[in-house]
């Protein structure tokens, strides 16, 4: 799978009529590339709590929040994990991933073996939608493929695509208490 990643986004809600209608169709605006492993990422929405604020016309998708969800909140988003080689890897530095999450990463959690390897304070479902990837945890991995689910609870882990074709996964991160 080639990807520009580009996402349709389409959002519905209620009008002051009370009729459903679409207030959001097209390409996700809220698109960025991170540029140490250049994967596409897409913050399709997010949550500020629960229950979830569901009235008028806010773009909640178009907010910068990082990679831990809003305190109390979610985030929905889809990445995009181009393939990536042990030589690209080896030119950053062990924590790098890590750092990037910076004040926001759970307190506790071994050091990182992997430049990707990071943690949050979340609880995540994943869904892997094209392609296969491995997930490395501390001292394991799994290996994923289109159509696997994960349930991740606040683990220290990295996302390594050693294939040869992007893979992309649609991720719902759920504000957690600190693992």
């Amino acid at each position: 799978m080639a990807s520009d990643g580009a996402v349709r986004r389409v959002v519905t809600t209620v009008d002051a009529s009370g009729k459903a209608v679409v207030l959001f169709d097209g390409i996700n605006p809220n698109c960025t590339l991170r540029p140490a492993r250049k994967n596409i990422m897409n913050l399709i929405w997010s949550t500020d709590g629960a229950p979830a604020d569901i009235s008028g016309p806010a773009d909640r998708g178009a907010v910068d929040i990082g990679t831990q969800p809003p305190t109390h909140g979610t985030a929905f988003r889809i990445i995009d994990y181009p393939p990536t080689t042990p030589e690209q890897e080896a030119k950053l530095d062990v924590a790098q991933r890590q750092r990037e999450i910076g004040h926001d990463a759970p307190k506790r959690g071994l050091p990182p073996r992997h430049p990707f390897m990071h943690r949050t304070r979340s609880l995540d479902y994943a869904i892997i939608l094209a392609g296969e990837i491995d997930m490395l945890l501390d001292d394991s991995e799994v290996h994923l493929k289109a159509g696997d689910v994960l349930i991740q609870q606040g683990t220290n882990h990295a996302w390594i695509n050693r294939g040869k074709d992007v893979c992309r996964i649609a991720f719902v991160l759920v504000d957690s208490q600190e693992p």
